[in-house]
């Protein structure tokens, strides 16, 4: 829980992965946190979407592939070894990937019938 709060302010650890997992590990040692955890103002509702299956909303998901292929650009550069680089860009694909086949959340996600041509 402590490594997903300070992730919010340092951008090299994972603040969503943390969070969740604190969240597995309450829902099975003490219900008291899970409840906290899950009625939290900020973090609540991240993790209550995340384990009904509503996916994420789709601003933050273009965000997230977009920085996500920022920060991998400018190591790329940075190290400008091909190794790295062809490592680079299989993380980074895999993840984008990943990233592209989670469910949306926003409001304005529509069904295939109802989008008009």
């Amino acid at each position: 829980m402590a490594l997903g709060v300070i992730g919010i302010f340092l951008p090299l650890l994972p603040t969503t992965v943390f969070l969740l997992l604190a969240a597995w590990c309450f829902a099975r040692s003490s219900k008291r946190f899970h409840d906290w955890l899950l009625s939290h103002s900020r973090l609540g509702p991240m993790i209550k979407a995340w384990q009904d299956g509503q996916g994420i909303p789709r601003r933050t998901k273009y965000r997230v592939i977009a920085l996500i292929w920022l920060s991998m650009s400018v190591s790329m550069l940075v190290i400008a070894k091909l190794w790295a680089t062809i490592l680079l860009v299989t993380i980074g694909s895999t993840v984008t990937l990943y990233l592209l086949r989670l469910p949306v959340s926003d409001a304005t996600r529509q069904p295939i019938d109802d989008i008009s041509p």
